[in-house]
């Protein structure tokens, strides 16, 4: 008898640690979803932080932090345009915690941030469909922008008058496209708009306006994306080094990042983003880039 009461209470003890095991599972699982949250120190990520700058990789920053918001969902982020130069000069200011920039801080004389190069993107000229044109000499490129050609017909598209649309002299784009597409020729005055947005709008909706976008925004036929000296703006023609007009996208920071923003960056490099969102977004890993450009302009091999 004795032996029957102590069989029950030793089956007893293992249901109740069978039923023990099987709760904690459940709490495991549903804290699964927590986990992409968690710190190092297993403490969840909070905080907010702000990115300005560059309107070419404006599309790239916003996509990301909205996945890394979904993963991380005490934190805050904040895409801001405006440039690159307004990027380098606010977060060399402390104004926000990462600055975004088409171009290297030593070009415009900024010292002490951190660089970052997240992406390389592609920029090209932008004409109005109804001008009838999708290739375009390099050498007649420079004489539209600098005036000297002022109708299509000159160039064997439509009769229609040529009007320039520019970026401000803040803006990466526009220092990387006069610096690699109008061999630093100063182009006539003309609209000038600060979002990427906007002259992309107006491109598409005056006839026989011209400007230049990051290939991150020719996204639908309402703009033609020109190929120069008969070489298309395509993201294997920028890796090879054929087609120049590229740049890196830099994320400064003033000194090492924050907690928020190394993991933001962090996440920036990681495969998700470089394998998936890139490309998706328009962009090219650093990796897969068979040049390299340094803060002068010289381009080499790898």
């Amino acid at each position: 008898m004795k032996n029957f009461k102590k069989l029950g209470l030793l089956m007893m003890l293992a249901a109740l640690m069978v039923f023990a095991a099987a709760c904690g599972g459940a709490a495991d699982k549903k804290d699964g979803n927590k986990a992409d949250n968690k710190t190092a120190g297993n403490k969840e990520l909070s905080g907010s932080l702000v990115l300005s700058g560059s309107t070419a990789l404006q599309p790239l920053a916003s996509a990301a932090a909205e996945e890394f918001m979904n993963k991380n969902t005490k934190v805050s982020i904040q895409v801001n345009g405006g440039g690159s130069g307004t990027g380098l000069s606010q977060v060399s200011q402390g104004a926000v915690q990462i600055g975004n920039s088409d171009v290297f801080a030593e070009e415009k004389k900024i010292e002490g941030l951190k660089d970052n190069k997240v992406a390389v993107v592609g920029m090209t000229a932008a004409v109005n469909p109804k001008a009838k044109i999708k290739d375009i000499k390099k050498a007649d490129l420079i004489k539209v922008f600098t005036g000297k050609i002022t109708n299509w017909k000159e160039l064997g598209g439509a009769d229609q008058k040529i009007t320039l649309v520019n970026r401000p002299e803040s803006s990466g784009t526009r220092a990387v496209f006069n610096k690699f597409a109008l061999d630093g020729a100063t182009p006539a005055q003309g609209i000038t708009e600060d979002a990427s947005n906007t002259v992309k709008k107006i491109i598409a909706e005056t006839p026989g306006a011209i400007g230049y976008l990051a290939l991150s925004y020719f996204t639908d036929d309402t703009v033609t994306k020109l190929s120069i000296d008969s070489v298309e703006a395509s993201n294997e023609n920028i890796q090879s080094g054929k087609f120049p007009v590229w740049a890196y996208e830099h994320m400064y920071t003033k000194g090492e990042a924050n907690e928020v923003a190394k993991a933001f960056l962090d996440y920036m490099t990681s495969d998700e983003v470089q394998t998936t969102l890139l490309p998706k977004q328009g962009y090219i890993p650093v990796t897969k880039m068979k040049v390299e450009r340094d803060a002068a302009g010289k381009t080499t091999n790898k």
